[in-house]
């Protein structure tokens, strides 16, 4: 007969339907206007939709300022955060790109996207992922856009003796309910549950 574990079960309070999905990552979208005019958001409601093909989407504000850009060149990048990126992750969130440079406030370095044309990548990512829109999605609050990933470009610094790329040792930057926080100590690999000790 197979053990059960015993729990506490705690008292529960049943709120209005709202996004209580964390945590999640949060990572710096940079874009640009065909006219060469890059900013840079913060974005937490991203994730991956498809593995084959690679596809994501990100939701965003119709009154952002860099709504208009990835309407008009159907084209982002997305930029994984870590630790030593969360000043300049939520300085992107909560200021205007029609008021201020980020890039040059922040310090970041724009780089070319490898398959895209207008949307420049952020050098100081350890992760870039460039992505082309294949449809939006007018949901209410936010429209989704959803893309293809055209590319991924990666810091070579976290590249092992073996080759391996060692994305978990980058410092990776989550939120969750208000909070940035970092990924903390691992706690197993895939299917270690299932693994034969």
């Amino acid at each position: 007969m197979k053990k059960t574990q015993s729990r506490n079960v705690e008292k529960r309070q049943v709120w209005r339907a709202g996004n209580m999905l964390y945590p999640l990552p949060a990572v710096m979208v940079s874009v640009s206007d065909k006219a060469g005019n890059a900013n840079i958001l913060t974005v937490a409601w991203t994730g991956t939709v498809c593995s084959d093909p690679a596809m994501l989407y990100i939701s965003v504000r119709p009154e952002r300022y860099s709504h208009h850009m990835l309407r008009e060149t159907k084209e982002f990048v997305v930029n994984l955060t870590t630790e030593e990126l969360a000043y300049a992750t939520d300085w992107c969130g909560v200021k205007s790109g029609r008021d201020v440079d980020k890039w040059k406030e922040m310090k970041l370095t724009k780089g070319a996207a490898a398959k895209l044309k207008y949307a420049p990548v952020i050098l100081e990512s350890p992760v870039n992922i460039e992505c082309r829109v294949t449809e939006v999605k007018e949901l209410g609050s936010h429209d989704m856009f959803l893309a293809r990933v055209e590319a991924v470009q990666v810091a070579e610094k976290y590249m092992n003796k073996n080759g391996k790329f060692e994305l978990n040792s980058t410092g990776l930057l989550a939120y969750s309910h208000g909070e940035y926080l970092g990924l903390g100590k691992k706690l197993g690999g895939f299917g270690f549950s299932v693994k034969k000790r």
